[in-house]
């Protein structure tokens, strides 16, 4: 399908106002709080962990570095999920690597893995690398959560990005996610729009459920306004849930939470 149009339609449709607080309410219980800096310590994780309740209602994961999972599994409870990374940030391990990495991860606690898929190999026009690198992961990770980082910020056209994630969902992706947060360009409502009608083309074909994740560069209430005013556009309010929409971020929770007081 050539997204253009219907991209276009989507975006032309956002509308500007927002209410702060009832963006607030949406957006905390769809928040990944996420802390992916190195050097590290414990301490610092465990500050983040224990931001994930709050007296508004609690967000749907943490998000840390592997290293960190054990310490999250000691602060972290249901409903609240522990996501992490691998073949992250550049996407260039080997599949092998990878696959390891995810069985660490899933025995240190993990309930949801984030995989950067090789998207440079994508771009070269390698796509079976992809896949298999996909396809090892999801079958490694079983019934727990796979959300696949395309790198958006690297595919200038939205309608790469839009295969980009169709090819993920076709290998088992749960969840595409835009950026690893560690190149120029973050989220962008292109292309978040472009993952939502990759989305959407499938689930019309088989119903499943499937979800899209932005992250990278999402700070105010203001900026997750406009996302979920895209979703609500293109999939609809009543999609709009931790099961399918997610905001990988730190900073953000700190302002909705603001928006509440």
């Amino acid at each position: 399908m050539n997204i253009e149009k219907p991209l276009n339609e989507a975006l032309d449709a956002l509308h500007p106002d927002i209410d702060g607080v009832a963006v607030a309410k949406k957006a905390l219980p769809l928040l990944d709080l996420t802390r992916l800096e190195r050097p590290d310590e414990p301490a610092n994780v465990d500050t983040l962990c224990r931001k994930a309740v709050t007296d508004f209602g609690y967000v749907a994961a943490v998000c840390v570095y592997p290293e960190f999972i054990k310490t999250a599994v000691e602060i972290v409870h249901p409903p609240v999920k522990i996501a992490t990374v691998v073949n992250f940030p550049a996407g260039e391990s080997s599949i092998d690597d990878v696959i390891q990495e995810t069985q660490q991860a899933l025995q240190a606690g993990a309930d949801e893995i984030d995989l950067v898929m090789p998207y440079k190999d994508f771009l070269k026009g390698d796509i079976q690398t992809c896949r298999d690198m996909l396809a090892g992961v999801k079958r490694t990770c079983g019934d727990k959560s796979l959300k696949v980082i395309l790198e958006s910020g690297a595919m200038v056209d939205p309608q790469l990005i839009y295969l980009a994630g169709l090819t993920a969902f076709e290998e088992g992706a749960d969840f595409i996610k835009t950026s690893t947060g560690k190149i120029p360009q973050g989220a962008s409502l292109d292309a978040c729009g472009a993952m939502l009608l990759a989305v959407k083309e499938l689930t019309g074909q088989d119903g499943k459920t499937r979800g899209v994740k932005v992250s990278g560069g999402i700070r105010t209430t203001q900026q997750a306004a406009a996302y979920i005013n895209l979703v609500e556009t293109i999939m609809g309010e009543h999609w709009l849930s931790p099961e399918t929409f997610r905001f990988g971020a730190s900073s953000l929770l700190d302002d909705l939470l603001e928006q509440l007081k």
